[in-house]
């Protein structure tokens, strides 16, 4: 058969040969090709049906001729068919193929390319049941790779897109970042919240670990960052079903439209110019559009209904503060982006809550109460250190030097003071730490007795470490210092010069 009839048109040719009208007359009042109703009657003839009654339904439609596929003309897009087979892979729209083969001289309908498209890659119908939500209640929000774009020093480096949606407008905001890192995740929240002008009440998200620790549907775990974020501009969080993105469909369909339109056969871009050519496309291309389900410009909806209806922004930005839970070294200090806190020694070894802002690091303890607060390192490696954070016993060794050292000195007594001063002068050694533990002799033998020792041991030429300890063990301090004894000079030899000359007999003789 060269035409498709419809069941019912069938059954209608069959009643009237039954009553044996014409095939002209069937033709002209059902508006069918004369030859299709005769080459209906002649199978109706050859199955009978035209006496007796009619079979039902079910037997008929089994019954029927198979039909011969009708001609197929040849698409006028079919020449680009690899090109749209690529951009296709690429996720790229159709109507920005058509666009782009516009480009390439294509003078062809939109519909051709659908329905080449759709030949090349048929979907499947799914039922689905839509949502809507009234005017400043929602925003959903995703991320969606799009590719490799050239960083401020020319380099490629992998993108994403970050999409909010407002929900009810379908208004959207767009920035392309390099991570999905929690402060990424942040900052683009602050500045799409700043460019509605307004909070939603709710925002739905997808479980990426930036916004939820654990993707648990009954019990979601907020990032405590995000946590922070939502109280300070008052709105609500709601992460979708773990794998079920169609719960935040307008976003998804937001990422495939800036995937598809804004991207689509664009080709490598800078992330820099990325971002300012698509501030203007959402307040132009996208927000001017005829959207297809509210048959409305988003924009316009936007301008006259929704932003009115969002709740104010707070009278301050949000202060950015990545929480990150990290050990409690040995050395008394957490690290944090590659820089080093201290926080009290008593807690070694314990895992406690970092909270880094733009300018303050703050430590919080398991029960959330604040430990400490650091000024934020300006790069990778700087140490913040509390004098208080640290073991009291190790800090004289943390704090010696030789300023110190000689005040120590002085506040004992001049003569130690006087060896102090002996031993820092040693122009090869350092004598930093023997003069250390010198000083430290005072905790055991008191400050009085280490005085003494000192003067003993100036008093017999040896003012040293070793020297000063071993009279303060020996208790020597308080012994009298013997009076040196002053011999003459002697005028005559013990032994007679023949006892030299004979002894010096087998040698060299002195010059």
């Amino acid at each position: 058969m060269q035409r498709r009839l419809k069941y019912m048109d069938i059954r209608e040719i069959l009643r009237r040969l039954r009553e044996k009208h014409s095939d002209r007359e069937i033709a002209k009042d059902l508006k069918i090709n004369r030859r299709t109703i005769q080459r209906y009657h002649a199978w109706a003839i050859a199955e009978n049906l035209l006496t007796g009654e009619l079979p039902d339904h079910e037997t008929l439609l089994a019954r029927l001729p198979t039909e011969q596929t009708p001609p197929q003309n040849t698409s006028s897009a079919e020449r680009y068919r690899k090109d749209i087979e690529q951009w296709l892979e690429q996720k790229v729209r159709v109507s920005a193929i058509h666009e782009r083969l516009k480009e390439r001289g294509y003078r062809g309908s939109y519909a051709s390319v659908l329905r080449l498209a759709r030949h090349i890659e048929p979907k499947a119908p799914e039922a689905v049941m839509r949502v809507e939500r009234e005017p400043g209640e929602e925003a959903q929000v995703d991320f969606g790779y799009v590719g490799l774009m050239r960083d401020a020093d020319g380099k490629l480096r992998k993108t994403w897109s970050f999409v909010m949606v407002l929900s009810w407008s379908r208004h959207a905001y767009v920035e392309f970042v390099s991570d999905q890192s929690i402060a990424t995740w942040l900052a683009c929240h602050r500045h799409a919240l700043e460019y509605f002008g307004g909070v939603p009440g709710r925002i739905v998200i997808d479980n990426l670990k930036a916004g939820i620790t654990r993707a648990v549907w009954d019990e979601p775990q907020l990032q405590m960052a995000y946590r922070e974020c939502a109280e300070h501009y008052a709105f609500l969080v709601q992460p979708c079903r773990p794998r079920t993105p169609e719960h935040k469909g307008k976003v998804e369909r937001g990422v495939d439209y800036v995937q598809g339109n804004f991207l689509g056969g664009r080709g490598q871009m800078s992330l820099a110019d990325a971002n300012r050519e698509v501030r203007a496309w959402c307040l132009g291309a996208a927000g001017m559009r005829i959207h297809g389900t509210t048959k409305e410009r988003p924009l316009d909806r936007f301008s006259q209904v929704e932003q009115a209806q969002l709740k104010p922004l707070p009278a301050e930005a949000y202060d950015l503060a990545i929480w990150k839970k990290n050990k409690l070294h040995r050395d008394c200090h957490l690290v944090f982006e590659g820089s080093y806190y201290s926080a009290p020694f008593r807690l070694l070894g314990q895992s406690l809550w970092i909270c880094a802002g733009t300018s303050q690091v703050r430590i919080y303890g398991n029960d959330y109460k604040l430990i400490a607060t650091h000024e934020r390192a300006a790069k990778p490696g700087e140490r913040h250190t509390h004098r208080d954070h640290l073991p009291p016993e190790k800090l004289p060794g943390l704090e010696r030097n030789r300023q110190t050292l000689l005040e120590q000195a002085a506040q004992l007594g001049p003569a130690t003071q006087k060896v102090v001063e002996i031993l820092l002068a040693d122009p090869a050694l350092d004598q930093l730490h023997p003069v250390g533990r010198l000083l430290r002799l005072q905790e055991k033998h008191t400050a009085r007795r280490l005085e003494f020792a000192c003067q003993r041991a100036l008093a017999f030429g040896d003012p040293s470490y070793r020297t000063v300890k071993r009279i303060l063990v020996q208790r020597l301090e308080q012994e009298p210092t013997p009076i040196p004894v002053e011999l003459p000079p002697a005028r005559t030899f013990a032994r007679q010069a023949s006892e030299l000359v004979g002894a010096l007999a087998e040698v060299f003789p002195w010059n």
